[in-house]
């Protein structure tokens, strides 16, 4: 049979693995998930007292939990869970019915830590339905690693490019013969297109014609028309 008593002077007075020890305050405080205050005194004490009661939240749901001496030996199954109702009136008359010999310390603290878990379950709901800035977090080693492999997929479409290229002014030029069976027409038609493209690359802007460009063209006509004429007379003297 257990004596609290004695478990409470050996927790208190030794070690216990849930207590936490502030620095600023003397109180100390109790880690157990069981703990219906949080603080680490003989009362609150969830393992000292064999006679326990407290309020836990599972899922945005919750239970209240009692520990009674006759279920002691079975530590599995030492607490009886009850659901408690949405409607907080009802889940406070719930814990009234259960409780109904309890210590007033006991019912007044499940009560208490109830609205407590009430009040953040409220605010909690209402911070999802605000739109909330997310922060994600940028992986730099992925993205290092996808710009190398997109630097060699470009250096390879590029090379691609390039090898077409050679092969189709070998191809022109004749360099191969009849090694390979290409249809004649789609070859011309390629050739055709690339000449296309080449002429409209070679398309420049250029400024408008000045007084002194319009005199040159002049004087290049001259000097044509008279080279043309002195060819004229020298075919006609040799005619003769």
């Amino acid at each position: 049979m257990q004596n609290d008593e004695l478990i409470w002077q050996n927790i208190n007075l030794n070690f216990c693995s849930y207590k936490v020890k502030a620095k600023q305050q003397k109180q100390s405080f109790c880690k157990n998930e069981y703990n219906v205050t949080g603080l680490c005194n003989r009362q609150s004490c969830p393992l000292a007292n064999s006679r326990y009661a407290t309020i836990r939240e599972e899922k945005g749901i919750c239970y209240l939990y009692m520990k009674v001496i006759e279920r002691a030996h079975t530590p599995s199954q030492m607490y009886e869970k009850i659901k408690l109702p949405r409607n907080y009136e009802k889940a406070l008359q719930v814990i009234d019915e259960q409780l109904i010999y309890w210590p007033n310390f006991t019912i007044h603290k499940c009560k208490q830590r109830y609205t407590k878990i009430i009040q953040y379950l409220i605010r909690m709901r209402k911070l999802r339905k605000k739109n909330v800035k997310k922060l994600v977090s940028r992986d730099l080693k992925m993205e290092k690693r996808e710009s190398r492999r997109e630097a060699k997929a470009l250096a390879a479409a590029q090379l691609d490019q390039s090898i077409e290229k050679e092969l189709l002014e070998r191809l022109k030029k004749g360099t191969y013969g009849d090694i390979y069976n290409i249809n004649q027409d789609v070859f011309e038609k390629v050739v055709d297109q690339d000449e296309e493209e080449e002429e409209e690359a070679e398309s420049e802007f250029v400024e408008d014609f000045d007084e002194s460009d319009l005199e040159d063209i002049e004087d290049y006509e001259l000097e044509m028309e008279t080279t043309e004429s002195g060819k004229a007379k020298q075919k006609i003297k040799v005619g003769n």
